[in-house]
């Protein structure tokens, strides 16, 4: 399986289960990291045989700033069924960070991976 890699997507979105978040929003970044096989798209040096990663990451982006969830592990399974509904991706590793969350002790990012595939 080869991997197509998106990193430090940003996005602001109104997720989290406290009202400050979901008015006034924060800052998101996310990592996928896509499974596919991109031997067809690199013997043909054709983009219809691959994945079209900027239109994935504006579908990404799209979720983030769309409807709010709680939790984060719920937004990572929203960007995973995503990246999913194009033909050629069989798997997809999603990983959100929330670098702003509500923690009352100091630290740098608060992540979630997932793994998610269509077996």
């Amino acid at each position: 399986m080869d991997r197509v890699a998106l990193r430090g997507l940003k996005a602001r979105g109104h997720h989290g289960v406290f009202p400050k978040e979901r008015e006034e929003g924060q800052t998101f970044l996310v990592d996928i990291v896509l499974g596919l096989d991109t031997r067809a798209a690199a013997a043909d040096d054709d983009l219809t045989k691959t994945v079209h990663y900027g239109i994935v990451a504006e579908e990404v982006v799209a979720v983030v700033e769309g409807e709010p969830v709680n939790l984060i592990e719920t937004l990572a399974a929203r960007i995973a069924d995503t990246c999913l509904k194009h033909e050629g991706v069989q798997e997809v590793e999603v990983s959100v960070h929330k670098p702003d969350a509500p923690i009352t002790v100091p630290f740098d990012d608060v992540t979630v991976t997932i793994t998610r595939s269509r077996v």
